[in-house]
């Protein structure tokens, strides 16, 4: 019978020269599913927020048809949130903040592209194409959509520090009741509306006071609405895609 004469120190060297190898093969790893999520090099100033604040949650809704078009919206090519620096680590604290009570943040909409917008303003001209008012407009023509500014050609969200949000039990993952839907065409939305029961309303001012708190400023027809004070482009209008 022949034996293999390997040193102890041959197989301690075996030993180190595998883990190294492995150890490539998962940096390897990493970084093929790193481009697969994170597709592209974002401007200078903004983050993918999963890379500040993994834990706070989404429901993309322009990359889905539950929005009030009914169709997945122009430059929305992956379900990711985009969004500037500064406002993610804001809304880093915000979420600290809230884990504390057994809460979350939940975004709905973050950076949005000009492309985007672009296709709300095709579309607000379209008159005949109705198809989600039942769900997000039903008490708005929408001939009138443009005069009552719930659509325009310009949005602070292109400018990267605006965003969508409502705040959900981090057990249950069911969102707070705020009285209406995220993205409804009417008075119903704006924050101080009184024909909703108290708990909507204090769930509203939950979701209002801890943004303030934290550097946000609330828009006064949209409970959901918020854009931080210091943006670091206020006057910059962004057109790459959320990819």
């Amino acid at each position: 019978m022949a034996f293999f004469n390997i040193s102890l120190e041959d197989i301690v060297t075996l030993k180190i020269s595998y883990f190294c190898n492995m150890k490539n093969y998962l940096v390897l790893f990493l970084l093929v599913v790193s481009s697969v999520v994170f597709s592209q090099k974002l401007p200078k100033g903004f983050v993918y927020l999963e890379t500040i604040d993994e834990s706070i949650q989404k429901e993309m809704r322009y990359f889905s048809s539950n929005n009030f078009i009914g169709k997945k919206i122009d430059g929305y090519k992956n379900d990711t949130i985009i969004i500037s620096k500064e406002a993610a680590e804001q809304l880093e604290r915000v979420q600290i903040d809230l884990k504390m009570n057994h809460l979350s943040l939940k975004i709905f909409d973050a950076y949005r592209p000009q492309q985007a917008v672009n296709h709300f303003v095709k579309w607000a001209k379209v008159l005949n194409d109705t198809i989600m008012k039942k769900d997000f407009y039903p008490g708005v023509k929408k001939s009138e959509l443009f005069a009552k500014g719930y659509i325009a050609s310009k949005s602070g969200h292109t400018r990267g520090s605006t965003v969508d949000l409502t705040v959900i039990n981090k057990i249950s993952g069911i969102e707070l009741d705020m009285g209406s839907p995220y993205d409804f065409f009417g008075i119903e939305s704006h924050p101080y509306h009184k024909n909703i029961k108290e708990k909507q309303h204090k769930n509203r001012m939950l979701l209002r006071n801890i943004m303030i708190k934290y550097g946000f400023k609330p828009y006064e027809n949209e409970w959901w609405h918020f854009t931080l004070k210091d943006e670091p482009f206020p006057t910059t209008y962004f057109n790459f895609p959320i990819k």
